[in-house]
This record gives C-alpha cells, structure tokens and sequence, in this order.
C-alpha cells in the first residue's frame, strides 16, 4: 500500500480540522447534510452524465489505484533484457522463444515473440507503440474522470450556496431559518473545495505520474526488444536502458548490472 496517499490525505484532513478547533468553532458546525448531498452525491451522480455507468460504476476503482505502489522492476527489465541479447549473439534470435514462456510481462513477451518470428523492426515498433498509445488512452480516460469530479465538487459547492441564498432571502422574516440558510449557503461551498483541492486533484495528479512511470517503462523495453533484434551487445543495451532512469536510480543500478 502507498502510505503516502493515506499520510496526504490525514495531514490535509487534520490541518484543516486543527484549523477549526484552534479557530474557536466546534466540529460540529461544519456537518450539514444537505450540503453533503449537493455536494459529494450531486458531482458524483453528475459523472454518469459526463461518462456513462462505466465511469460512474468504476470512479472509486480508480481512486483505490492511488493507495498501490506499481511495481515495475526496471533493473529486473535490464538483466532479463541483456540475457536475452547475449543468449540471442551466441546462439541465435530462435533460441529466445524457450526463454518466452517464462516471460511474465505479456507486453515484453509480444514484443520478442515478434523478434523470433523474425518481423521487421519497424513493424515491431508500430505494434508495441500503439498499445503503448492504447493503454495512455486507458489512463487518459481515468484521469480525466477523475479530473471531472473535481471540477464538478466546487461548482455544485456554489450551487448550494445560491440555493441557501434564496431560501435566505425568501424568509428573511423567519429569522430562525437565515442560520440554516446561510450554513447550507457557505459550507456546501467549503465542501466542495475540500473535495477537489484535499482529495481529487492530488489523486489525479498521483494517477498521471503512476501513468508517466508505467510509459517509461514500456518505452524501456520497446528500446530493448529493438536493440535485441539489431544484436547490439548486451552493454551497449544496457547503457540504452539506463538512460531511462533517474540519475540516482541509474548509478546503482549501472553498478550491479556493469560491475563485471
């Protein structure tokens, strides 16, 4: 689990919470539930306009991919992939094809099978870079979702601020009904800002870096899977490979991998 995603959301809750407290207002004022029914029900149902049943049905899946860890395992991707370079120099590309069966990455695995069934390189990279593009598009579709329910929180926010204005304005006689008007009125407002700003818009910035990571690490391999058909040398791959990682993560993995 990414606890970094709990600890987020806990210290944003938590500040804002010290906040009141130490504000001299009590909890309590800040609970009203027609504000939580404009607000949290009103944008979330408004998001089975925006993309159908599917997207409303499968919002809170894509929430829950912010509190994992993707594990990617690029020094892994680079021994395997240097393996199989040098196996490829000493004994052929179709010596690869035993090695495939024990290949869990299914998009590694398409590639090289391409490479034993001797397909043009340029072919190979077509194929691999379209599902790459597919599976951005998957994401794009996620973050956009996600980026749609923050949009919608605040303005439903104001929505019930108007709302609370006019049942206000109506009954300004009533004076027992402004404090419920005006509570209605200004916390659907501060709802609908914590919901985008404490909890969306952090978890669609988090899912688009989980997505950049997951790219560069399907570039990394299409890069190796090409270099394997060319039958570069293993090293020449591997310093192909590391250039796709950060600086610091490069220089442990290059010390493992090239010690020799």
């Amino acid at each position: 689990m990414d606890i970094s995603t709990l600890i987020g959301l806990a210290g944003c809750m938590g500040m804002v919470g010290l906040g009141i407290i130490t504000g001299g207002t009590g909890l309590l004022t800040f609970v009203d539930i027609p504000s939580l029914l404009i607000v949290v029900l009103g944008s979330y149902f408004a998001l089975y306009t925006y993309g159908g049943i599917s997207t409303g049905l499968g919002i809170f899946g894509t929430l829950g991919l912010t509190f994992k860890i993707p594990v990617h395992d690029e020094k892994g991707i680079i021994t395997r992939l240097m393996a199989m370079s040098e196996k490829a120099r000493r004994e052929g590309l179709l010596a690869l094809e035993e090695e495939l069966e024990d290949l869990d990455d299914e998009f590694m695995k398409k590639g090289l099978r391409l490479v034993v069934d001797g397909t043009d390189a340029e072919i190979i990279r077509t194929l691999m870079e379209t599902e790459l593009n597919q599976m951005q598009g998957r994401h794009a579709g996620k973050i956009s979702s996600v980026n749609m329910w923050g949009t919608l929180a605040p303005g439903l926010g104001m929505l019930g601020t108007v709302i609370g204005l006019i049942g206000m304005l109506k009954n300004l006689e009533d004076k027992s009904s402004l404090g419920p008007n005006m509570a209605v009125a200004l916390i659907t407002t501060l709802y609908g800002s914590m919901m985008a700003n404490l909890l969306l818009i952090p978890m669609s910035g988090k899912l688009k870096n989980q997505d950049g990571d997951e790219t560069k690490v399907k570039e990394m391999q299409i890069e190796g899977v090409l270099s394997i058909q060319a039958g570069d040398n293993p090293r020449i791959l591997a310093m192909k490979l590391l250039s796709y990682l950060d600086p610091g993560d490069r220089k442990s993995v290059e010390a493992e991998i090239l010690k020799d």
